[in-house]
């Protein structure tokens, strides 16, 4: 594992920079789902692909910003998990909405795992106890969206909502991050 020789007020800002991002696209990319209904057509299933897909790019950011910090590891651990989710829903996507819900859900555990374990590596940035709060809420969620895809009437209605949630502790902790870039 590396150092921690980068201090939180260097990297402040351009993570604050990218959670601002990453709030407005998840609550734009919620819109768009419930937009689409709550079956899947071709947008939803691009939109499907397409959540994991900018969490790893955003990750990737974070982790180049992040490349002298002990949670460096931990980022291109997510980056990893978010690529294989891209290929679970892909793969998933013709086989209907359970399957979808069972692949966001594992994705979800390992990823919120992940993030829980960044935002304690990062606690002494002001900005990510909401990223503590929200590692361990998307691990709590992704288990509810394995329960869910068994039961009757599954529907993709709640990964909006779930994308939504975690934009919102994007927000707050780059709110939060302001307190360090000054």
């Amino acid at each position: 594992m590396t150092t921690a020789t980068t201090s939180p007020v260097s990297i402040a800002p351009s993570l604050r920079r990218l959670y601002f991002l990453r709030f407005g696209f998840a609550l734009v990319w919620a819109g768009l789902l419930i937009a689409t209904g709550p079956g899947f057509g071709p947008v939803g299933m691009i939109l499907l692909v397409l959540y994991p897909l900018f969490d790893a790019v955003a990750t990737g950011i974070d982790a180049r910003a992040s490349k002298a910090t002990t949670s460096a590891l931990s980022l291109y651990a997510n980056i990893a998990i978010s690529w294989l989710a891209i290929i679970g829903v892909a793969i998933a996507i013709p086989a209907g909405i359970p399957a979808v819900l069972r692949v966001w859900g594992a994705w979800a555990i390992l990823s919120g795992l992940v993030q829980l374990t960044v935002g304690v590596l990062r606690r002494h940035f002001a900005g990510h106890w909401p990223m503590i709060l929200s590692g361990g809420i998307s691990a709590v969620a992704g288990v509810s969206f394995i329960v869910q895809a068994g039961q009757a009437g599954a529907g993709l209605t709640t990964l909006a909502g779930y994308a939504a949630l975690g934009g919102v502790f994007f927000l707050l902790s780059a709110l939060r991050l302001g307190r360090d870039t000054r």
